[in-house]
């Protein structure tokens, strides 16, 4: 008789436990459009690295698994796979280094600096003005000492009609001088009040760094430290639109929104979150109301946030007065006439005053100004690009960069803006623009334009660029730019000149709508 073949081991639940971790791992990197490479590159890793991971070759160590989860944002699947994992491997006894401490919900590699433990964000109406005060706890996880802390203020009217609120933020720009203001670092008795210094100042919008450090000395945080900052300012309603938004730039575990009203304003809140995977939905979670006295309060809490995720309350003033100090006011906000609510890509564009393909204005050259003579008109562009470009960031989430040029707001004129894919950059302004030189050497990336938003569009450019500009007494300057950043550029440049990315697409290259579109969130590497 035949001898039957020895019997096969049966898989240990370790094995199955590493099998299920590479198998997470290479859905998720499959699902956010990377390549093994490209994942190994973001992650630190050598190439071949991950490959071996997603082949059962190497088993997975707790550093690769934090450093996988914090690149491909899987909300916890692909470190929740790697606990499975290690917990058999610690529970069979099997001999191991000594366990890192426990790892936060919502990890980040080492050097990310600053976490948020914690923010709290209030917004009370009293009298006629808005008063915000905002309180974070921070921990320093980076490997150096931080020294200042930027924080943005943003005011958008009408946001239902942004040319009105483009117009009424020119004629009622927001000042430094009403904000007032105010921040401190740590808690009574040692508070000390932190100096601050502008960064941007347009007519809707201003960046400030605030800075450790105050006329008696500094204070920095070093890393492992943690510290409590607040800082609070000051909005009159007739520059307030109906919305209290909160954007997680940092890694945060918790996050809490409240609204402070008079009671007899009657107040209905809702509210509405987007991140980089999704459109704009619902909060998961309802806003919680209580009364005391004569205010109302509204609070909504979320823990882990997501990164890049955007919370956003709003609110309507249901009474028609309000009695203050003896005088009758309107309701600080007027309820919107109710009109179908904008739900692709394209119509959100549009709904925030970007022109749409098909206008007789992207199809033409744009007109170069007349330097200087013309320096003032050109100044006013660039504030509306930049106020356009705010409203649209609040809408969408550019991880790769962003541009606008000025026929996409309606103004045949040769100037266009550049936010960096790097948040730290400062953006550019690009005068009579127009491309001197490219580098034989191309690449080619997706690609998508504000103006047609509902698909993506894979495009070749040069990787590096050389672009003659203007300043604005005229002068000529030249600027190089490359990888990224040089594709946006060009882009925008294109638009200058009356051409849409698809125009450059090769033969027989299709779009590609959003639905199928898988680089969403993901920068551009090189």
């Amino acid at each position: 008789m035949p001898s039957s073949p020895p019997p096969t081991s049966p898989i240990s639940p370790i094995e199955r436990a590493a099998e299920s971790f590479a198998a997470e791992l290479s859905r998720w990197r499959v699902e956010r459009g990377l390549t093994k490479k490209q994942l190994a590159t973001q992650m630190g890793f050598d190439p071949s690295y991950v490959s071996h991971v997603e082949g059962r070759r190497h088993r997975p160590t707790e550093d690769f698994a934090r450093r996988a989860e914090a690149v491909l944002s899987a909300g916890g699947a692909v470190w929740l796979r790697f606990q499975e994992y290690d917990d058999l491997r610690h529970a069979r006894g099997v001999s191991l280094p000594l366990r890192d401490p426990p790892v936060p919900e919502q990890w980040m590699p080492p050097g990310t600096g600053l976490i948020v433990e914690q923010e709290v964000a209030t917004l009370a109406f009293v009298g006629d003005e808005y008063r915000c005060v905002i309180r974070r706890s921070l921990y320093n996880a980076g490997t150096e000492p931080v020294t200042r802390y930027l924080v943005r203020v943003a005011v958008d009217r009408y946001p239902e009609d942004p040319a009105l609120s483009n117009k009424h933020h020119r004629d009622h720009p927001l000042t430094f001088e009403e904000l007032d203001l105010q921040a401190f670092c740590d808690d009574p008795p040692t508070r000390e009040a932190m100096d601050w210094r502008k960064k941007h100042d347009r007519d809707a919008f201003k960046e400030v760094w605030l800075l450790f450090e105050n006329a008696n000395g500094r204070f920095p945080l070093y890393p492992g430290e943690r510290v409590t900052i607040e800082y609070a300012y000051t909005v009159g309603q007739e520059k307030w639109g109906r919305w209290f938004q909160r954007a997680v730039r940092l890694p945060t575990r918790r996050l809490t929104v409240r609204l402070d009203f008079p009671v007899e304003l009657d107040a209905q809140v809702w509210g509405v979150e987007t991140s980089l995977s999704s459109e704009e939905v619902p909060l998961r979670t309802p806003v919680h109301r209580r009364t005391e006295g004569e205010r109302s309060f509204f609070e909504w809490t979320t823990d882990s946030p997501t990164l890049n995720a955007r919370y956003r309350l709003e609110w309507r003033f249901r009474a028609a007065v309000l009695e203050t100090n003896g005088r009758t006011l309107p309701p600080a906000v007027t309820v919107p006439a109710q009109r179908h609510a904008p739900r692709t890509p394209s119509e959100r564009m549009r709904s925030v005053g970007v022109v749409q393909r098909g206008s007789a204005l992207l199809a033409h050259r744009a007109v170069p100004l007349r330097l200087p003579a013309d320096a003032a008109a050109g100044r006013d562009v660039v504030d509306r690009l930049f106020a356009a470009l705010e409203r649209i960031e609040e809408m969408h989430i550019f991880s790769k960069g962003v541009g606008l040029a000025a026929p996409q707001i309606g103004l045949s004129v040769s100037i266009a803006v550049v936010r960096p894919q790097d948040p730290a950059a400062e953006p550019l302004v690009l005068v009579n623009p127009r491309i001197v030189e490219a580098s034989p050497r191309i690449d080619e990336r997706y690609e998508g334009c504000l103006s047609f938003f509902d698909v993506r569009g894979v495009v070749p450019r040069s990787l590096r660029i050389e672009v003659e500009h203007a300043d604005w007494s005229g002068a000529r300057r030249l600027t190089t730019f490359e990888h990224g950043l040089a594709r946006l550029v060009a882009h925008e440049i294109d638009h200058l000149e009356g051409r849409l990315y698809d125009e450059r697409m090769p033969p027989g290259a299709g779009l590609v709508p959003i639905t199928e579109y898988r680089e969403t969130g993901v920068p551009w590497s090189y």
